[in-house]
């Protein structure tokens, strides 16, 4: 994926971005659920902190440290993302990790290896090249396996003088309890429902679309641009659960399985909430079907968590789906 310029910052992050910088301390620890922009918000921290004409709302966007943030070759910045993560956000491999994945000896990698943690490590105790300082980036934080998380507790324990750290993490309960204990924490702010849907027509994403987009998403902008950007409309989403019920695989049919599994998640917690006689969150309340008893939809959710473990490892993709359009038949159609 190439670099592009960077867009504005939603006026949410903007917010958070002023309060922090405002506050001192060497760690940050970003965290909140998916789509609310941890790593947007740690990107303007490390570009404010790296800014040559910083200000209290951020980075001024324009000298040279923020064109190397840019065009991702900044010396003094070091980003730790799993290999996967760093590809599709456009940051370039470390050169004996992009031979490896090159020369088909094994594949990108989807957690923060101990190797760039190694690297990370050295990097923090080099001096600064450009004379601000040095930063460090880690998203998603919870990838880090254990062995890579304890090499980055001993550099948070003893930091060099003039380097800064800042984790987001979309679960961070995840992460060593000494890890969280050595960084101030920061938990993401909700934007509110006019922001977002402001936000994501600046995106591009149709007025009508947006709303039903974000109902889908739970309130979270970044994760309803995905879906948009996806392909997913608000006519396929809303067809999902009476299409389960009939037992109708189709309507998951463009939807890899970790996706599939988080979708018929969110229709099981709006049928137990309706059964309750609370509010449905993700779906329209006239696309539901009647729901079951609480004990079969309870079942069902035990056995979706079950299956969002392995979603990402399926043995044959195209029979897991028709397995779980199966047991959320079953379970919609239950009696008892």
């Amino acid at each position: 994926m190439g670099v592009t310029t960077a867009a504005p910052t939603p006026p949410w992050i903007a917010a958070q971005r002023r309060q922090l910088l405002a506050q001192r301390g060497h760690a940050w620890l970003l965290s909140g659920p998916s789509g609310l922009g941890q790593y947007t918000l740690a990107l303007e921290m490390v570009r404010a902190w790296l800014c040559e004409a910083p200000a209290p709302d951020g980075a001024c966007g324009q000298c040279g440290s923020c064109h190397a943030i840019e065009v991702r070759t900044h010396a003094d910045l070091c980003v730790l993302m799993p290999e996967t993560e760093m590809v599709a956000r456009g940051w370039p491999l470390p050169e004996k990790a992009q031979a490896e994945i090159d020369d088909k000896k094994r594949k990108a990698s989807r957690e923060i290896r101990v190797e760039a943690m190694r690297d990370a490590v050295q990097f923090a105790q080099r001096t600064s090249a450009r004379g601000r300082g040095k930063a460090v980036l880690v998203y998603p934080a919870e990838q880090m396996n254990t062995i890579a998380a304890n090499a980055l507790l001993k550099t948070l324990e003893e930091p060099a003088g003039d380097v800064r750290f800042v984790l987001a993490s979309e679960a961070a309960h995840q992460l060593l309890p000494t890890i969280r204990s050595r960084c101030l924490g920061h938990t993401l702010q909700w934007p509110d429902e006019a922001q977002s849907l402001a936000w994501l027509a600046e995106q591009g994403v149709a007025a009508d679309a947006a709303a039903a987009l974000l109902r889908a998403a739970g309130g979270r902008p970044e994760d309803a641009l995905a879906l948009s950007q996806g392909g997913r409309s608000p006519q396929s989403w809303a067809q999902i659960p009476r299409a389960v019920a009939r037992g109708d695989a189709t309507a998951l049919a463009e939807m890899s399985p970790p996706e599939a599994v988080d979708a018929l998640q969110k229709l099981c917690h709006d049928l137990l909430a309706r059964r309750v006689g609370a509010a449905p969150r993700y779906f329209a309340e006239a696309d539901l079907p009647t729901p079951p008893g609480v004990g079969p939809l309870t079942r069902w959710a035990r056995a979706l968590a079950k299956e969002a473990r392995t979603a990402d490892h399926p043995f044959n993709a195209g029979l897991m789906l028709e397995a779980l359009v199966a047991q959320a038949r079953n379970a919609l159609n239950s009696r008892h």
